[in-house]
């Protein structure tokens, strides 16, 4: 008798309060034992459309519905009685009649909220596609009238039919919608269970063990359900680096944590580091591992899966080879430039000395005149000719030499002593395999460390990232460095976290085509989300008063819908803003927690942070605000460019940093400024 678990249960299980849920975690693992407490509470619903379904009592008045076959037993859905039965007397468990699939359709007739499809004079949406394409790519046969009835650009009626379809079906249509071509259809007559597109939404649970992972945290459906492209890039085996790209809320850190364990079971001696930008990166992918992994049955599995920012395991791996290292601030670095200048009296701009210590010197770790003088300056677009080069050397050896002196290090340095200390051909490498999240803010020593780390082996390095989100790093060559991805680069193209008017939205910050400096390009226009949502709002205001006050009542509008606190965040800018913030969440009269790099998010706090510090978060509702003229693009960092050809990179990063706060959101977006208000908000808009 096989058990299974329908992502319709898992979705139903996470509404209810936390004690309902604990009966219900009972109840299921009862009827996956086979006990006669759970047999005695299980009637068929003899009313239901489908004579599969059955109800057993919980409580009172909750109930779980059952689908049931001679071989097998599906947990499918759970709410109070009337809901529940309410539920299953809607839908019907069938295999598709094309594809092979199994699905849950609702019945077309049945579904009151959706007016009869209507012949019409206007041009139909999929008139372009047989009947036999629309139903190779899963659409229920009682809902083709339906498609087919659509009309040309109806984005309404379009968004209203496909949340009743199956997601294999909306994601193809909304692919044809937009024109986009959906993925190769998958058909199958064999097990209807074992098809891919069945695998997104039932899993089979072979124990109590991946029953308890599937429950424990509902709400991350993830854990359980991967999408088919997902699953075939997380088993895939490469011959050599591999990366995964795609926009927000396509799922590449979802792919990277089941990459890491994937590579952990396949290989039970296997070292894996899973490592990411920041501490904070580090502590949210480690919470997800544990819930991706029972360590009750599989307690081994989390000892060889070291998850740690690319700075906590490089100083773990260094300082044990190499010694205490003790690092130099960057207050001190610019002081040392300063003095360093004034000392040559040549007259270059102090910012552009100090960015091109950071952006060339010590990005490539350059230690002597004949490196710097012949480094490719792919960071900096202005040419320096090689006297000027020489003069700027003169100051920045300086600097170099002081650090020797003094024994302090930068963070790139360590990066470069420790890969080669550990590319000495007797060295043990302490990974066999390393999954790599925020890839797209590597920096160079960074990259240069994890190429050494990975030894160029099969499946060695795997890369997660959006060329979109960069707001750290120069762009660079990986080429150069000798990591080829070529071949190995796959996009993502499916959005489950951020709703289709918010993602579309954000979109028109940056270009539709992305590409990296080795040419690798990443699209958007073919990104989709999966579901609908209201669209963002966006608003200027005469004065920072008047905008707290909207901010405050967005706020609470929010929290009196539903949306706990903890799913609420702020962001602004930079810390300069955090004033602006507060007052208005003092105005909301809510808690807030303030963010930072050791700080995470809060139950019952409102969120508030940088958008830096936003990479990585997900929340309900999000309020971007002080979106004024000068604070984005920061004039701060404008003012600092030395090389005035950068600007251009400059305002690409405020981009790529409006975008990921704005993306934080999956159901509601509210954006603001003062007049004059800054130009991406009109693009934004």
């Amino acid at each position: 008798m096989q058990f299974f678990i329908a992502n319709s249960f898992t979705e139903s299980l996470k509404r209810l309060t936390n004690d309902e849920q604990k009966a219900v975690k009972v109840t299921a693992f009862n009827i996956q034992s086979g006990s006669n407490d759970a047999g005695e509470k299980a009637h068929p619903l003899n009313n239901a459309n489908n004579k599969g379904f059955w109800s057993v009592r919980v409580s009172r008045d909750l109930r779980i519905i059952l689908h049931k076959t001679n071989d097998s037993t599906m947990l499918c859905y759970v709410d109070h009685h009337d809901k529940a039965y309410a539920w299953a007397e809607r839908r019907k468990y069938e295999p598709h009649p094309t594809t092979g699939a199994a699905q849950i359709v609702e019945i077309r007739e049945l579904v009151e909220e959706i007016a009869p499809p209507r012949r019409s004079a206007a041009k139909a949406w999929f008139a372009p596609y047989s009947d036999e394409q629309l139903l190779s790519y899963g659409v229920p046969m009682e809902w083709l009238g339906d498609v087919r009835a659509l009309q040309l650009n109806d984005d309404d009626s379009l968004m209203l039919v496909l949340d009743h379809l199956p997601s294999e079906a909306s994601e193809a249509l909304l692919n044809l919608a937009t024109g986009s071509k959906p993925r190769q259809p998958i058909i199958s007559t064999s097990d209807p269970f074992a098809h891919p597109d069945a695998m997104r939404r039932f899993r089979i649970m072979a124990n109590q063990a991946e029953l308890a992972v599937a429950l424990e945290s509902p709400w991350e459906r993830w854990i359980v359900f991967l999408h088919p492209d997902q699953r075939q890039i997380v088993e895939r085996t490469y011959e050599g680096s591999a990366r995964v790209i795609g926009s927000a809320g396509t799922g590449k850190t979802i792919v990277a944590l089941h990459r890491a364990v994937f590579l952990a079971r396949r290989n039970p001696d296997a070292r894996i580091l899973l490592t990411t930008l920041t501490d904070t990166l580090a502590k949210a992918l480690k919470h997800k591992l544990r819930l991706l992994i029972s360590e009750e049955h599989e307690p081994r599995l989390m000892e060889r899966i070291d998850v740690r920012s690319m700075k906590a395991m490089a100083r773990r791996l260094y300082e044990p080879r190499l010694g205490k290292i003790k690092f130099a601030s960057q207050s001190h670095i610019n002081d040392m430039l300063a003095q360093a200048l004034h000392n040559s009296g040549h007259t270059f701009n102090l910012r552009f000395v100090q960015s091109e210590w950071s952006d060339i010197v010590d990005a490539w770790q350059l230690h002597d005149w004949e490196s710097y003088r012949d480094v490719a300056r792919l960071g900096r677009k202005t040419k320096l000719p090689q006297a000027q080069r020489a003069k700027l050397w003169e100051i920045l050896s300086v600097v170099e030499q002081q650090l020797v002196a003094t024994g302090l290090h930068t963070e790139a340095g360590m990066y470069r002593q420790l890969a080669d200390h550990l590319s000495q051909a007797n060295s043990h490498l302490p990974y066999d395999f390393i999954v790599v999240d925020e890839a797209q803010d590597l920096s160079i020593s960074q990259l240069r460390l994890l190429k050494v780390l990975g030894s160029n082996a099969p499946d060695g390095l795997f890369f997660a990232g959006d060329i979109g989100q960069r707001i750290f790093q120069q762009p660079f060559s990986w080429k150069s460095l000798g990591i080829d991805i070529r071949g190995r680069s796959q996009t993502l193209r499916v959005n489950y976290r951020t709703s289709h008017q918010i993602r579309s939205q954000a979109d028109r910050l940056l270009a539709k085509h992305i590409a990296d400096v080795d040419g690798e390009e990443s699209r958007r226009d073919t990104t989709i989300s999966v579901f609908n949502g209201p669209a963002p709002q966006i608003h200027s205001f005469a004065t920072p008063e008047a905008e707290q006050t909207a901010v405050a009542a967005w706020l609470n509008d929010q929290i009196k819908s539903g949306i706990v606190l903890h799913e609420c965040a702020v962001f602004v800018r930079s810390e300069a803003e955090f004033r602006r913030a507060e007052a208005a969440l003092k105005l909301a009269n809510q808690p807030h927690v303030l963010l930072s790099d050791s700080v995470e998010t809060s139950e019952q706090h409102i969120s508030l942070g940088t958008m830096h510090l936003a990479k990585g978060l997900e929340f309900k509702a999000v309020v971007v605000m002080a979106c004024d003229s000068e604070i984005i693009p920061s004039q701060e960092r404008i003012e600092t460019i030395g090389d005035t050809e950068d600007l251009a990179d400059v305002y690409a990063t405020e981009r790529h940093l409006l975008y990921v706060a704005c993306t934080r959101a999956r159901d509601k977006l509210f954006v603001s400024g003062v007049k004059p208000i800054s130009e991406f908000l009109e693009d934004l808009a």
